[in-house]
């Protein structure tokens, strides 16, 4: 686990972009709730290993989205929103980030949102997005932005 960040190594989100959880537009969600997003997401799988509050023993996954903001993880036994979680992600090395559940889909997964993560994470992050988006190509991008199951 890597609880004992300090707080001056750790990058908090709402510090670098106030803005990036508000209702920033007009969307709605595929369950009808405002669409809160500020970063594009990505169809992608990612191996990711979460620890939650008091445990010390890893539940490992995969995402199904992925953005520089959060994540979906599917699971059949998801956490309660609200649960803080450590995790760290597989993508071209390991980053690790601290989030917070912000849906919950029993029998189906989470919507996690990064709290916190290091800069030097946060970039590796971004550039591993930027590839996968160019991977993926336009056709991708606008299929995934039409499929009501992934809004």
């Amino acid at each position: 686990m890597f609880t004992d960040y300090s707080r001056d190594e750790v990058m908090d989100e709402s510090d670098q972009n106030p803005s990036a959880y508000s209702d920033v537009s007009n969307e709605t969600s595929r369950e009808g709730r405002p669409e809160k997003r500020d970063s594009a997401r990505i169809k992608v799988k990612v191996p990711v290993e979460m620890y939650a509050p008091n445990s010390e023993i890893p539940l490992r996954g995969a995402t199904s989205d992925l953005s520089q903001t959060g994540c979906y993880i599917e699971s059949i036994f998801p956490f309660p929103i609200g649960t803080a979680i450590e995790m760290s992600l597989e993508v071209d090395g390991t980053v690790l980030a601290l989030g917070t559940v912000m849906t919950c889909d029993p029998q189906v997964g989470n919507g996690i949102k990064f709290t916190k993560i290091l800069p030097e994470d946060q970039e590796q992050l971004r550039a591993y997005i930027e590839a996968a988006q160019q991977e993926q190509g336009p056709e991708q991008e606008e299929d995934h932005k039409k499929d009501p199951d992934l809004e």
